[in-house]
Protein backbone atom coordinates (compact mmCIF):
# COMPACT_ATOMS: atom_id res chain seq x y z
CA UNK A 1 0.00 0.00 0.00
CA UNK A 2 0.95 3.52 -0.15
CA UNK A 3 3.20 4.71 2.64
CA UNK A 4 4.01 1.23 3.70
CA UNK A 5 0.14 1.70 5.34
CA UNK A 6 -1.35 -1.73 6.04
CA UNK A 7 -4.47 -3.20 4.23
CA UNK A 8 -6.60 -2.87 7.54
CA UNK A 9 -5.46 0.81 8.45
CA UNK A 10 -5.68 1.82 4.86
CA UNK A 11 -9.47 0.10 4.68
CA UNK A 12 -10.54 1.74 8.20
CA UNK A 13 -9.63 5.28 6.75
CA UNK A 14 -11.25 4.85 4.04
CA UNK A 15 -14.64 3.53 5.55
CA UNK A 16 -14.29 6.64 8.17
CA UNK A 17 -13.71 9.38 5.25
CA UNK A 18 -16.96 7.43 3.22
CA UNK A 19 -19.25 7.48 6.75
CA UNK A 20 -17.75 11.50 7.19
CA UNK A 21 -18.69 12.37 3.31
CA UNK A 22 -21.96 10.92 3.63
CA UNK A 23 -22.99 12.05 7.19
CA UNK A 24 -22.09 15.95 5.68
CA UNK A 25 -24.15 15.22 2.60
CA UNK A 26 -27.10 14.39 4.46
CA UNK A 27 -26.46 17.12 7.45
CA UNK A 28 -26.52 19.71 4.66
CA UNK A 29 -29.57 17.93 2.72
CA UNK A 30 -32.17 18.32 6.00
CA UNK A 31 -30.45 22.12 7.13
CA UNK A 32 -31.31 23.23 3.30
CA UNK A 33 -34.58 21.01 2.79
CA UNK A 34 -34.72 21.17 -1.05
CA UNK A 35 -37.76 21.57 -2.80
CA UNK A 36 -38.26 18.27 -4.58
CA UNK A 37 -41.52 19.44 -6.32
CA UNK A 38 -40.96 19.43 -10.19
CA UNK A 39 -44.05 20.94 -12.02
CA UNK A 40 -44.85 18.84 -14.76
CA UNK A 41 -45.42 21.96 -17.25
CA UNK A 42 -41.82 23.95 -16.57
CA UNK A 43 -42.62 27.67 -16.73
CA UNK A 44 -42.28 30.27 -18.70
CA UNK A 45 -39.22 32.64 -18.84
CA UNK A 46 -39.57 35.41 -16.56
CA UNK A 47 -42.50 33.25 -15.05
CA UNK A 48 -40.31 32.05 -12.45
CA UNK A 49 -40.08 34.12 -9.35
CA UNK A 50 -37.48 32.78 -6.96
CA UNK A 51 -37.36 34.85 -2.91
CA UNK A 52 -35.38 34.11 0.45
CA UNK A 53 -38.08 33.73 2.87
CA UNK A 54 -35.67 34.59 5.96
CA UNK A 55 -35.17 37.46 4.00
CA UNK A 56 -38.60 38.57 3.28
CA UNK A 57 -39.51 38.02 7.00
CA UNK A 58 -36.74 40.23 8.25
CA UNK A 59 -37.69 42.78 5.74
CA UNK A 60 -41.37 42.91 6.76
CA UNK A 61 -40.11 43.01 10.35
CA UNK A 62 -38.29 45.96 9.60
CA UNK A 63 -41.00 47.82 7.67
CA UNK A 64 -43.44 47.26 10.60
CA UNK A 65 -40.71 48.41 13.20
CA UNK A 66 -39.79 52.15 11.14
CA UNK A 67 -43.67 52.89 10.96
Amino acid sequence: MPAGVPWPAYLRALAASLLAMFAGAETVHRHYRPDLSIPEIPPKPGELRTELLGLKERSSKVHTSQQ
